[in-house]
């Protein structure tokens, strides 16, 4: 029999159960598994293009797997993904993640959600899915992802997500949709601290703390303002002809607020961020208002509240632009939350390179054009060894 060398990443998706009856096994779930991934990292976005990067590449996967029946049909990669328990799916990955994860000593896990706008089928009038996804900002690695129906069931998956994630000893930084004193609670009491941004849904809370800082004046010496506790510091970012400048203030003043609010007992700093924005010659400036289990140390506090901003460039973005997530036409059954898990894998993959000092974007390109540097990622980046796959 055929000797192939196996790349550790698709190891850990080895003992996925296979959910086809026998008489459909024909091709073996690990190599439709590690087609489709190796397929979605070079841009493909459907089912027939994971049967034509197959084709296309069929004598350099040759190189890691057995191909006995050749390429699968298109229709054989959609039953297999549209049946497979994304619990399954996820549990690989997470072991994957866990196994090349890297501890950074306060990490910001920022949790957000995004809607996968091409999953909405037309024809049954199943909504588009939600995805909550938590980014380990420092490892540049998803954490977990759980699905809601809407935006608006974020507030009850925020709590299974972070059941699933190892928080110890990290900043989890939530933004208003999860601004609730018992998600607070759970994160204090998993060895972690939250920071979370205010908004109207929390309106008594944002009123109090937005009030606190309603005559704050960057501009103005400290000494005026001596009615209440604060510590600053400033940013200022020019990029794509956008220039930022951002103010942040914290206090540890809060005992008032939590006599106001009995239930926010893990209250321990109150911050702003006061963001000035010049485009093309117009100016915006817009105040933002934060609680948090931190202590008032500024610098601190403005690296989460930037670090969380990030999860838009650094994930949505870049499963967006690169990978087409909401042009995606995989609507039924799991599929689309088995392939959302393989295009985080792919974007993961694309991250790992350390080395070339190229964008992400242009990484990507790479692996699609270059067997070579595929490989190269597959074997020699900071991927973790078969024995320690699930």
């Amino acid at each position: 029999m055929r000797e192939v060398k196996v790349a550790p990443i698709m190891a850990f998706f080895s003992k996925l159960e296979d959910p086809r009856a026998e008489v459909n096994k024909l091709y073996p779930l690990e190599e439709v598994v590690a087609i489709t991934i190796l397929a979605v990292m070079s841009f493909a976005k459907g089912w027939e293009d994971i049967e034509q990067y197959g084709q296309a590449k069929a004598e350099w996967l040759g190189k890691f797997l057995k191909l006995e029946h050749g390429i699968p049909k298109h229709d054989v990669f959609r039953r297999v993904f549209c049946s497979l328990k994304p619990q399954a799916v996820e549990e690989c990955f997470m072991n994957w993640v866990r196994a090349i994860k890297e501890d950074y000593n306060k990490e910001v896990i920022a949790i957000d959600g995004k809607t996968v706008k091409g999953s909405f089928n037309a024809k049954t009038g199943e909504k588009a899915i939600h995805l909550v996804s938590a980014w380990a900002t420092e490892n540049r690695l998803v954490f977990g992802q759980v699905k809601t129906a809407e935006k608006s069931n974020e507030i009850t998956a925020i709590p299974t997500l972070l059941d699933k994630i190892a928080m110890r000893g990290c900043i989890v930084t939530i933004d208003a949709m999860g601004c609730q004193y018992e998600i607070a609670n759970k994160i204090v009491k998993g060895k972690a601290d939250y920071l979370f941004s205010l908004k109207g849904n929390q309106e008594t809370l944002h009123e109090d703390v937005a009030e606190y800082y309603g005559d704050f004046d960057f501009s103005k010496p400290a000494q005026e303002m001596k009615h209440i506790s604060f510590h600053t510091t400033s940013t200022h970012d020019e990029k794509h002809g956008r220039i930022e400048d951002r103010d942040y203030a914290v206090s540890d003043d809060v005992d008032w607020l939590i006599e106001r609010h009995p239930l926010w007992k893990t209250i321990h700093s109150i911050g702003m961020v006061e963001s000035t924005r010049e485009i093309k010659g117009k100016i915006t400036t817009e105040r933002r208002y934060f609680v948090s289990s931190l202590p008032a140390e500024v610098e601190q506090f403005a690296h989460a509240v930037r670090a969380h901003w990030g999860i838009e460039n650094s994930l949505h973005y870049m499963l967006d632009v690169a990978f087409g997530e909401d042009a995606s036409r995989i609507k039924k059954d799991h599929g689309p939350e088995n392939m959302a898990f393989i295009r985080k894998i792919a974007l993961t993959v694309a991250r790992s390179d350390k080395e070339t000092k190229s964008s992400v974007a242009s990484r990507i390109k790479q692996m699609a054009w270059s067997d070579d540097y595929r490989e190269k990622l597959l074997f020699d980046s900071v991927f973790a060894t078969e024995e320690t796959a699930c």
